[in-house]
């Protein structure tokens, strides 16, 4: 399953060519392709019955009529069991893990990745024209390339390949942002452009003027692209291992910055409370690989490596745990995955299993001999407890065997006990029932503690000693990473639609003695300053403050004053035009208002949003020549000894998975031109 790239352009239907350059090509039939797809058509579904549910109930309000309102009500009842059933389709695209994972992966758990939230395409031609001759009094046609070009890079954000290069191609979209607020959104009057995006948990769509929604929206999917790069990267090797964990960090570093950033998004999947819960997930996630890349060169079976790999294992537990206890908080857990709070859940009890196992084993297994660091091995078992049994301590499980062989053989039934109900909440999803590959491992890991005891238990007897927690310890904690690419540059402040000015005139500059009567200050535009009100500049018009934007034919609304003062330099007796621009005074901003609609707030519901329809397009034909946008200014493995441990996989070929060594895939690296797709 990989995206189809078209870097030369392709054929549409109405031949344009170079359609689709820079994002996916939409129309491949691949699996994340085909999940997208159905979730694009779930969200017409869903807004098509709310919209029914939004008619039937304002009708049930306005109605006396008894025989009107039991129609409605039956009716209403039919909308709300067709929205129940959609939301349930929308939470298995949701629980479709496999779709994302590598496609070679036969040895490890299955990730959770985010889906893409969907969008409507957006014309911002005919309003941009209209704000470019009105408010900047320029013709806006001249500019048409340059919104094209915004348009088609919007569009590519739709369909994102699932590389570095589709963070970019957000990353590029999103900087523009800023820049296209500045110059388009004046905070006095409406652009008449609605951004529409579907909740990514329930599909309703919100819809507003202003850009916060996109801007949001466009940080929510780059966090999603993170974490699809995250689930499909080779685990079976150290540069897959650490390509996955530095795409979970980077995901959670952005759903924080999404967070602390925008905190009044009226879509649910992006509310606080939610989010915090995606960043537990993928911070999760990054430790869990951590723990692999641990694990993965095999780990040896001496005492300290075990205890050490224990401690490693309950702190991927804990997490998971702590991912788990967000999702089932109220509101989270009514729009959360079944699927997701029970593989943390079943997460949590296999690597908490996983801890007791290292721990029985380094006990069972290992001895302490009369070479033996005997300090060291107390205050390293020491370390591992908060508390122990009553009237034991560390020193007399270590020099005595039947101490040492009943505490051990406790931790291999918490083993045991733990893998058993991993199995149970397993079986308890029907999402879960199609990840065999989960099943697989889990089984492993259970018969290999199932092994170890039957090894150990030669007492008839049955001892009820209880094995004490182990505390959760890692060398290495995973870390949000914020990327660079969400750190933008804020939007200019003098050429912007906050600012009015008047249209451009055109002054005519006689140098007497070599002085033009003014000078400049600025950066970029140049201002005019200390002007002789006797000059002959300043009887043409021109006045102290005005600002310089063109010096004959050359435009100068982005030189700085060494760029002016260049073409000022050798001007003749004849004189030179310049054109300049006074600022005016701005009336006092009126509060932005937007129009938005999202299925819990009924009072805000516009029409207008949503009767926007995909066949209502006005087709925009691209052009083929590329101008650059007036937006922008400004280790393979090796085989395992009998002397060392590894994972559980999910090996059939082996009668003994957890202790044969799997084979080598290749690296990463291998994939990059089969980058999974949109």
């Amino acid at each position: 399953m990989t995206d189809t790239l078209l870097p030369n352009g392709m054929k549409n239907s109405r031949g344009d060519s170079n359609y689709f350059r820079k994002g996916c090509n939409p129309f491949a039939q691949t699996g994340r392709s085909k999940l997208q797809n159905k979730r694009a058509s779930l969200n017409q579904q869903i807004i098509k019955e709310m919209r029914m549910r939004a008619g039937a109930e304002n009708l049930l309000k306005a109605t006396s009529n008894n025989k009107v309102k039991e129609m409605v009500l039956l009716e209403l009842s039919y909308v709300n069991a067709n929205l129940q059933l959609l939301m349930g389709q929308l939470e298995g695209l949701n629980s479709s893990v496999e779709v994302y994972q590598n496609t070679h992966e036969t040895a490890n758990i299955p990730l959770i990745a985010l889906g893409l939230k969907e969008t409507k395409e957006i014309n911002f031609s005919t309003p941009f024209k209209d704000f470019i001759l009105e408010h900047y009094s320029e013709d806006g046609n001249s500019f048409e390339d340059e919104i094209a070009d915004l348009m088609d890079l919007r569009q590519a954000c739709r369909t994102p390949s699932r590389s570095e290069a589709g963070v970019e191609l957000f990353a590029k979209y999103y900087s523009h942002l800023p820049l296209m607020e500045s110059r388009f959104f004046a905070p006095n009057r409406q652009t008449g452009i609605f951004f529409t995006w579907y909740d990514s948990f329930t599909g309703v769509p919100v819809c507003q003027q202003n850009l916060s929604l996109e801007k949001a929206s466009i940080l929510f999917n780059m966090a999603a692209l993170y974490s699809q790069i995250g689930t499909r990267s080779d685990r079976q090797t150290i540069v897959g291992l650490e390509e996955a964990i530095s795409s979970f960090q980077k995901a959670a570093g952005v759903l924080n910055h999404l967070k602390e950033t925008f905190t009044h998004t009226p879509s649910y999947d992006m509310s606080p409370a939610m989010l915090s819960m995606l960043i537990r997930m993928m911070l999760a996630q990054a430790q869990e690989c951590l723990f692999e890349k641990t694990a993965l060169p095999g780990i040896p079976n001496q005492f300290y490596s075990l205890m050490k790999m224990a401690q490693e294992a309950s702190k991927v537990s804990e997490t998971y745990d702590q991912v788990h206890q967000s999702m089932i908080q109220t509101p989270v857990k009514d729009n959360v995955p079944l699927f997701w709070s029970t593989m943390s859940q079943v997460k949590t009890n296999h690597y908490r299993s996983m801890a007791h196992y290292f721990v029985a084993s380094a006990l069972l297994d290992h001895q302490l001999g009369p070479n033996d660091d005997e300090d060291k091995q107390e205050k390293t078992l020491s370390q591992v407890y908060d508390r122990l049994p009553e009237g034991r301590c560390p020193l007399d499980i270590l020099k005595k065997k039947d101490e040492r062989e009943r505490i051990g053989k406790a931790h291999i039934r918490r083993a045991i006990l733990g893998h058993e109900e991993a199995l149970r909440i397993y079986g308890l999803c029907h999402h879960l029932n199609k990840l065999e590959i989960l099943e697989d491992i889990l089984k492993a890991s259970h018969q290999r503690s199932l092994k170890k005891h039957s090894e150990n238990d030669e007492e008839e007897f049955t001892d009820y000693t209880e094995a004490p927690d182990i505390i959760s310890k890692t060398e290495h904690k995973a870390e949000m990473e914020v990327p660079a690419t969400t750190k933008v540059k804020g939007p200019l402040s003098v050429f912007s639609a906050k600012q009015r000015w008047t249209a451009p005139r055109t002054i005519r500059l006689r140098p007497e003695d070599r002085d033009l009567g003014f000078t400049l200050k600025g950066e970029s535009p140049v201002q005019v300053v200390s002007l002789d009100p006797l000059c002959p500049a300043a009887a043409d018009g021109l006045k102290e403050g005005d600002y310089i934007v063109a010096v004959g034919d050359t435009d100068c609304k982005w030189s700085g004053v060494s760029d002016v003062m260049r073409l000022l330099k050798d001007v003749n007796e004849e004189g030179i035009d310049i054109q300049v621009v006074s600022m005016m005074d701005s009336n006092p901003p009126m509060p932005t208002k937007s129009a938005t609609f999202c299925g819990n707030l009924p009072k805000t519901y516009s029409m207008i949003c949503l009767a926007y329809d995909d066949d209502d397009k006005n087709p925009k034909s691209r052009k083929v020549t590329k101008k650059s946008s007036f937006l922008s200014w400004g280790l393979k493995n090796k085989l395992k000894s009998a002397s060392t441990l590894s994972l559980p996989t999910a090996d059939h070929a082996s009668t003994q998975p957890w202790n044969k060594p799997y084979p080598t895939f290749p690296s990463s690296s291998s994939y990059n031109n089969d980058s999974v797709l949109y």
